[in-house]
Protein backbone atom coordinates (compact mmCIF):
# COMPACT_ATOMS: atom_id res chain seq x y z
CA UNK A 1 0.00 0.00 0.00
CA UNK A 2 2.96 2.36 0.41
CA UNK A 3 3.10 2.95 -3.33
CA UNK A 4 -0.61 3.63 -3.70
CA UNK A 5 -1.56 7.26 -4.45
CA UNK A 6 -3.00 9.91 -2.16
CA UNK A 7 -6.56 10.86 -3.07
CA UNK A 8 -7.67 14.48 -2.82
CA UNK A 9 -11.03 15.99 -3.64
CA UNK A 10 -12.70 19.38 -3.59
CA UNK A 11 -15.82 20.98 -5.00
CA UNK A 12 -13.64 22.57 -7.66
CA UNK A 13 -10.18 24.09 -7.91
CA UNK A 14 -9.53 25.29 -4.37
CA UNK A 15 -8.21 21.95 -3.16
CA UNK A 16 -5.23 22.43 -5.44
CA UNK A 17 -3.80 24.67 -2.69
CA UNK A 18 -3.79 21.61 -0.43
CA UNK A 19 -2.32 19.47 -3.20
CA UNK A 20 0.43 22.04 -3.74
CA UNK A 21 1.49 21.82 -0.08
CA UNK A 22 1.42 18.00 -0.12
CA UNK A 23 3.57 18.03 -3.26
CA UNK A 24 6.15 20.23 -1.51
CA UNK A 25 6.19 18.16 1.66
CA UNK A 26 6.03 14.72 -0.01
CA UNK A 27 7.49 15.06 -3.52
CA UNK A 28 7.60 11.30 -4.11
CA UNK A 29 3.91 10.62 -3.41
CA UNK A 30 1.58 9.99 -6.35
CA UNK A 31 -1.64 12.04 -6.16
CA UNK A 32 -5.08 11.66 -7.73
CA UNK A 33 -7.17 14.83 -7.58
CA UNK A 34 -10.90 15.12 -8.22
CA UNK A 35 -12.63 18.48 -8.68
CA UNK A 36 -16.44 18.39 -8.66
CA UNK A 37 -16.67 21.27 -11.13
CA UNK A 38 -20.19 20.34 -12.30
CA UNK A 39 -21.62 20.97 -8.84
CA UNK A 40 -19.43 23.76 -7.50
CA UNK A 41 -19.89 25.62 -5.20
CA UNK A 42 -20.72 23.33 -2.28
CA UNK A 43 -21.14 26.22 0.17
CA UNK A 44 -24.82 26.81 -0.55
CA UNK A 45 -25.83 23.12 -0.83
CA UNK A 46 -27.65 21.07 1.84
CA UNK A 47 -25.79 18.65 4.11
CA UNK A 48 -27.64 15.75 2.48
CA UNK A 49 -26.34 16.77 -0.95
CA UNK A 50 -22.79 17.33 0.31
CA UNK A 51 -22.69 13.86 1.89
CA UNK A 52 -24.05 12.30 -1.32
CA UNK A 53 -21.49 14.07 -3.50
CA UNK A 54 -18.63 13.26 -1.14
CA UNK A 55 -19.50 9.57 -1.04
CA UNK A 56 -19.67 9.42 -4.84
CA UNK A 57 -16.24 10.99 -5.18
CA UNK A 58 -14.75 8.86 -2.41
CA UNK A 59 -16.04 5.71 -4.15
CA UNK A 60 -14.37 6.85 -7.38
CA UNK A 61 -11.08 7.47 -5.58
CA UNK A 62 -11.24 4.07 -3.90
CA UNK A 63 -11.64 2.50 -7.35
CA UNK A 64 -8.30 4.16 -8.13
CA UNK A 65 -6.86 2.38 -5.06
CA UNK A 66 -5.86 5.42 -3.01
CA UNK A 67 -4.34 4.82 0.43
CA UNK A 68 -5.74 7.95 2.10
CA UNK A 69 -8.42 10.48 1.18
CA UNK A 70 -7.94 14.19 1.82
CA UNK A 71 -11.19 16.16 1.87
CA UNK A 72 -9.67 19.44 0.66
CA UNK A 73 -13.02 21.23 0.80
CA UNK A 74 -14.00 23.07 3.97
CA UNK A 75 -17.73 22.59 3.37
CA UNK A 76 -17.37 18.84 2.79
CA UNK A 77 -15.02 18.62 5.79
CA UNK A 78 -17.65 20.34 7.90
CA UNK A 79 -20.67 18.37 6.73
CA UNK A 80 -19.52 14.99 5.36
CA UNK A 81 -16.38 13.98 7.23
CA UNK A 82 -18.09 11.86 9.96
CA UNK A 83 -20.06 9.93 7.32
CA UNK A 84 -16.97 9.33 5.22
CA UNK A 85 -14.92 8.12 8.18
CA UNK A 86 -17.72 5.80 9.25
CA UNK A 87 -18.09 4.13 5.85
CA UNK A 88 -14.61 4.14 4.31
CA UNK A 89 -11.81 1.68 4.98
CA UNK A 90 -8.94 4.13 4.38
CA UNK A 91 -7.90 7.10 6.56
CA UNK A 92 -9.87 10.27 5.81
CA UNK A 93 -8.62 13.71 6.77
CA UNK A 94 -10.32 17.09 6.42
CA UNK A 95 -8.96 20.62 6.51
CA UNK A 96 -10.83 22.00 9.52
CA UNK A 97 -9.06 20.23 12.39
CA UNK A 98 -5.51 21.12 11.22
CA UNK A 99 -6.48 24.74 10.52
CA UNK A 100 -8.22 25.21 13.87
CA UNK A 101 -5.27 23.69 15.74
CA UNK A 102 -2.82 26.03 13.99
CA UNK A 103 -4.99 29.09 14.75
CA UNK A 104 -5.31 28.21 18.45
CA UNK A 105 -1.53 27.95 18.71
CA UNK A 106 -0.97 31.13 16.69
CA UNK A 107 -3.34 33.58 18.41
CA UNK A 108 -1.86 35.94 21.00
CA UNK A 109 -5.02 37.55 22.37
CA UNK A 110 -7.32 34.53 22.02
CA UNK A 111 -9.62 36.18 19.46
CA UNK A 112 -9.87 34.23 16.19
CA UNK A 113 -11.80 35.19 13.06
CA UNK A 114 -13.11 32.64 10.57
CA UNK A 115 -14.25 33.28 7.00
CA UNK A 116 -15.71 30.65 4.71
CA UNK A 117 -18.65 29.57 2.56
CA UNK A 118 -22.18 29.64 3.94
CA UNK A 119 -22.11 25.88 4.48
CA UNK A 120 -18.87 25.96 6.45
CA UNK A 121 -19.86 28.93 8.58
CA UNK A 122 -23.40 27.68 9.27
CA UNK A 123 -22.02 24.32 10.38
CA UNK A 124 -20.00 26.05 13.15
CA UNK A 125 -17.35 23.36 12.61
CA UNK A 126 -14.37 25.67 13.08
CA UNK A 127 -15.90 27.23 16.19
CA UNK A 128 -16.63 23.80 17.69
CA UNK A 129 -13.11 22.57 16.92
CA UNK A 130 -11.49 25.69 18.37
CA UNK A 131 -13.57 25.34 21.55
CA UNK A 132 -12.74 21.64 21.74
CA UNK A 133 -9.04 22.48 21.70
CA UNK A 134 -9.29 25.48 24.05
CA UNK A 135 -12.62 26.53 25.55
CA UNK A 136 -11.23 29.95 26.47
CA UNK A 137 -10.60 31.03 22.89
CA UNK A 138 -13.18 33.33 21.29
CA UNK A 139 -14.22 32.80 17.67
CA UNK A 140 -15.99 35.18 15.29
CA UNK A 141 -17.35 34.12 11.90
CA UNK A 142 -18.32 35.63 8.56
CA UNK A 143 -19.66 33.88 5.46
CA UNK A 144 -18.09 35.15 2.20
CA UNK A 145 -20.01 33.38 -0.60
CA UNK A 146 -18.74 35.62 -3.40
CA UNK A 147 -15.04 34.83 -2.84
CA UNK A 148 -15.10 31.48 -4.68
CA UNK A 149 -16.56 32.82 -7.96
CA UNK A 150 -14.13 35.76 -7.81
CA UNK A 151 -11.16 33.38 -7.54
CA UNK A 152 -12.41 31.06 -10.27
CA UNK A 153 -13.00 34.06 -12.51
CA UNK A 154 -9.37 35.02 -11.96
CA UNK A 155 -10.21 38.37 -10.36
CA UNK A 156 -7.50 38.05 -7.72
CA UNK A 157 -6.62 41.75 -7.56
CA UNK A 158 -9.59 43.31 -9.34
CA UNK A 159 -11.00 46.51 -7.76
CA UNK A 160 -14.34 44.74 -7.28
CA UNK A 161 -12.56 42.02 -5.28
CA UNK A 162 -11.15 44.60 -2.87
CA UNK A 163 -14.59 46.19 -2.45
CA UNK A 164 -16.23 42.84 -1.69
CA UNK A 165 -13.46 41.89 0.77
CA UNK A 166 -13.92 45.20 2.55
CA UNK A 167 -17.68 44.71 2.76
CA UNK A 168 -17.42 41.16 4.13
CA UNK A 169 -14.64 41.82 6.63
CA UNK A 170 -15.63 45.19 8.09
CA UNK A 171 -17.56 43.55 10.95
CA UNK A 172 -14.74 41.10 11.77
CA UNK A 173 -12.09 43.81 11.88
CA UNK A 174 -14.03 45.49 14.69
CA UNK A 175 -13.74 42.36 16.87
CA UNK A 176 -10.03 42.89 17.65
CA UNK A 177 -9.04 39.55 16.14
CA UNK A 178 -5.32 38.84 15.75
CA UNK A 179 -5.75 35.61 13.77
CA UNK A 180 -7.98 34.93 10.75
CA UNK A 181 -8.68 31.44 9.39
CA UNK A 182 -9.14 31.29 5.63
CA UNK A 183 -11.88 28.69 5.87
CA UNK A 184 -12.03 27.83 2.17
CA UNK A 185 -9.25 26.44 0.02
CA UNK A 186 -9.93 29.06 -2.67
CA UNK A 187 -9.15 31.96 -0.36
CA UNK A 188 -5.33 31.70 -0.35
CA UNK A 189 -5.37 33.02 -3.92
CA UNK A 190 -6.72 36.34 -2.64
CA UNK A 191 -4.61 36.21 0.52
CA UNK A 192 -2.71 39.40 -0.32
CA UNK A 193 -5.93 41.34 -0.79
CA UNK A 194 -7.36 39.97 2.48
CA UNK A 195 -4.13 40.77 4.33
CA UNK A 196 -4.26 44.35 3.07
CA UNK A 197 -7.74 44.75 4.56
CA UNK A 198 -7.10 43.18 7.98
CA UNK A 199 -3.57 44.59 8.41
CA UNK A 200 -0.17 43.03 8.99
CA UNK A 201 -0.79 42.46 12.71
CA UNK A 202 -3.46 39.87 11.94
CA UNK A 203 -2.04 36.45 11.04
CA UNK A 204 -3.82 34.65 8.24
CA UNK A 205 -4.14 30.88 8.69
CA UNK A 206 -4.11 28.84 5.50
CA UNK A 207 -5.05 25.31 6.54
CA UNK A 208 -3.43 23.79 3.42
CA UNK A 209 0.05 23.54 4.92
CA UNK A 210 -1.32 22.33 8.26
CA UNK A 211 -3.34 19.66 6.46
CA UNK A 212 -0.30 18.50 4.48
CA UNK A 213 1.59 18.08 7.74
CA UNK A 214 -1.26 16.02 9.18
CA UNK A 215 -1.31 13.78 6.09
CA UNK A 216 2.41 13.11 6.47
CA UNK A 217 1.94 12.28 10.15
CA UNK A 218 -0.84 9.76 9.39
CA UNK A 219 1.10 8.10 6.56
CA UNK A 220 4.13 7.66 8.82
CA UNK A 221 2.03 6.38 11.73
CA UNK A 222 0.21 3.84 9.56
CA UNK A 223 3.36 2.78 7.67
CA UNK A 224 1.95 4.09 4.39
CA UNK A 225 4.56 6.68 3.44
CA UNK A 226 6.16 5.95 0.08
CA UNK A 227 9.84 5.06 0.22
CA UNK A 228 10.54 5.20 -3.51
CA UNK A 229 12.68 7.95 -4.95
CA UNK A 230 11.19 8.35 -8.43
CA UNK A 231 9.32 11.44 -9.54
CA UNK A 232 5.68 11.49 -8.45
CA UNK A 233 2.80 11.07 -10.87
CA UNK A 234 -0.27 13.30 -10.76
CA UNK A 235 -3.72 12.60 -12.21
CA UNK A 236 -6.59 15.07 -12.44
CA UNK A 237 -10.30 14.30 -12.86
CA UNK A 238 -13.29 16.63 -12.95
CA UNK A 239 -17.05 16.31 -13.35
CA UNK A 240 -17.22 19.15 -15.90
CA UNK A 241 -15.18 21.66 -17.94
CA UNK A 242 -11.74 19.97 -18.02
CA UNK A 243 -10.23 22.67 -20.24
CA UNK A 244 -11.28 25.45 -17.86
CA UNK A 245 -9.94 23.45 -14.91
CA UNK A 246 -6.64 22.98 -16.69
CA UNK A 247 -6.41 26.70 -17.52
CA UNK A 248 -7.35 28.05 -14.08
CA UNK A 249 -5.44 25.27 -12.28
CA UNK A 250 -2.16 26.78 -13.44
CA UNK A 251 -2.78 29.63 -10.99
CA UNK A 252 -2.68 27.09 -8.18
CA UNK A 253 0.10 24.76 -9.34
CA UNK A 254 2.25 27.00 -11.52
CA UNK A 255 3.72 25.39 -14.62
CA UNK A 256 2.94 21.79 -13.64
CA UNK A 257 1.66 19.90 -16.73
CA UNK A 258 -1.99 18.99 -16.21
CA UNK A 259 -3.91 16.40 -18.23
CA UNK A 260 -7.49 16.55 -17.02
CA UNK A 261 -10.17 13.91 -17.67
CA UNK A 262 -13.91 14.38 -17.29
CA UNK A 263 -15.81 11.75 -15.28
CA UNK A 264 -19.62 11.54 -14.92
CA UNK A 265 -20.16 10.38 -11.34
CA UNK A 266 -23.92 10.03 -11.78
CA UNK A 267 -23.34 7.27 -14.35
CA UNK A 268 -20.92 5.33 -12.18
Amino acid sequence: MKDMPIGIFDSGLGGLTVMSQIMKLMPCEDIIYFGDTARVPYGSKSQESIIKYSMQIASFLLEKKVKIIVVACNTASALALPSLRKKLSVPVIGVIEPGAKYAVNATRNGRIGIIGTEGTINSSSYVKEIKRIDIKKKAFTQACPLFVPLVEEGWLSHPITYLIIEEYLKALTKKNIDTLILGCTHYPLIKKAIQKKVGKKTELVDSASATAGEVLKILKKDGLKSERQRKARYQFFVSDSPKKFQHVGQRFLGKLPMWVKKINLEEK
